[in-house]
């Protein structure tokens, strides 16, 4: 193995040109964060692929919680070259003869390790692989909720929900995980599990399938209430719960109006419709819950406000065409949703949680208490401005009188 500390940007430059180069690269690895720096993801794998159209450049960026893929044309470097400008602290390249590894000591230098590998590695040209699944498509709870066939086989109607229900179940995991190591989720025991609310529950899709992989694969006690206005929704899942043999609650009422005997430690809303959502992030706040997943549905609340109220300069174009104005309601409600919890004392994150083909309501909001409410400062002046100049009343801002 050779080792020699070299500028930084010429170590790049040199790891560029193998990694444009089909006919050399294996893999591509980078990780880590330089000192000092916030990279916009803690890891990127890149490798060449072969599909239809032909071989592509195949760039796979991790943040905290999710993988996002890209295939780019061979002979365009243009998506590697926004990668190689993110600080990240280390890069690990692979050929089929050696490994070549660039360790950022400082923004400008690097030291660099090349090490001759003792057989060939044979680069992985396919393009599915495959992922594991936090539940498989034939786990019991599945079957039961009619999601797979009674061999196991996700039946083919039903591909869009377990994807659904699949990602959701990843940030729940990776935030739960966060909120645990940080301190703002308690250890659960058995004689205090972890009090898990789903608002809107619909038919327990979310509900069970949480139950099941914090219990099943988490091994963590876990005890979960579903909530949802319908009176057969709530028949429904507790005969579901009874068939699974699992200790859930489900009550049929309304969400501002459920009441509980203990706080729950994470609360859950799925595609609750339009200001439901802001009903559940209301009681949550209510609660104090440490944990917070929202999956908003159905921004009508805010687009019928903008529909009646001037459009301040110069956005006209923004609200204009009733298409343009319908996504921008969408993103104004959850902007608008983020502040409010921040002001309430949350450290928000809002993500796409499922791809748009799976479908196009795939924005969640996540959130874990941090503190006490803020009282002032930007947030509550941002906030404050953006109301006033579009002339909106956000039912969240009601309800919890901000």
């Amino acid at each position: 193995m050779s080792r020699e500390s070299e500028p930084l940007l010429r170590a790049l430059n040199r790891m560029r040109s193998v990694i444009l180069d089909p006919s050399l690269l294996v893999k591509a690895v980078a990780s880590g964060k330089q000192r000092g720096t916030t990279p916009e993801w803690r890891r990127a794998e890149i490798r060449y692929v072969d599909l239809k159209a032909g071989r592509h450049l195949q760039i796979t960026t991790y943040d905290a919680t999710q993988a996002f893929t890209a295939n780019h044309p061979v002979g365009d470097p243009s998506a590697l070259d926004d990668l190689l400008d993110v600080p990240f602290a280390n890069w690990i390249v692979t050929t089929a003869s050696e490994q070549i590894q660039i360790q950022a000591k400082t923004p400008t230098t690097a030291l660099v390790s090349t090490t001759e590998l003792t057989a060939p590695v044979e680069a992985e040209r396919g393009h599915d692989q495959p992922k594991e699944r936090l539940l498989p498509e034939s786990d019991p709870v599945f079957r039961v909720l009619g999601l797979s066939d009674k061999d196991g086989n996700l039946k083919p109607s039903r591909q869009a929900k377990y994807r659904q229900v699949e990602e959701f179940l990843r940030q729940l995991d990776a935030a739960l995980s966060d909120a645990m190591k940080s301190g703002k989720v308690r250890r659960p025991t058995a004689e205090e599990p972890l009090r898990i609310i789903d608002l809107g529950a619909g038919n327990g899709y979310l509900t069970f399938a949480a139950q099941r992989y914090l219990t099943e694969v988490r091994e963590l006690p876990v005890v979960v209430t579903g909530v949802d206005v319908k009176e057969q929704s709530r028949e429904h899942n507790t005969k579901i719960a009874a068939e699974l043999g699992v200790a859930a609650e489900f009550v049929a009422g309304t969400i501002d109006g459920v009441q509980l005997t203990e706080k729950p430690d994470v609360v859950l809303a799925l595609h609750a419709c339009d200001t439901a959502t802001d009903d559940a992030l209301a009681r949550a706040v209510e609660w104090e819950a440490p944990l917070v997943l929202a999956a908003p549905c159905c921004h009508h609340d805010i687009a019928a406000q903008l529909r009646k109220a001037p459009t301040p300069a110069p956005y006209s174009m923004l609200t204009r065409h009733g298409i343009l104005r319908e996504r921008f309601a969408d993103t104004l409600t959850d902007a608008l949703r983020a502040s409010l919890l921040r002001l309430s004392g949350y450290r928000v994150d809002v993500v796409q949680f499922v791809e748009s083909q799976h479908t196009p309501r795939n924005t969640m909001l996540r959130a874990i208490r941090t503190g006490s409410p803020v009282k002032g400062g930007s947030v509550k002046k941002e906030y404050d401005e953006l109301v006033a100049e579009w002339g909106v009343r956000p039912k969240l801002g009601e309800l919890l009188s901000k």
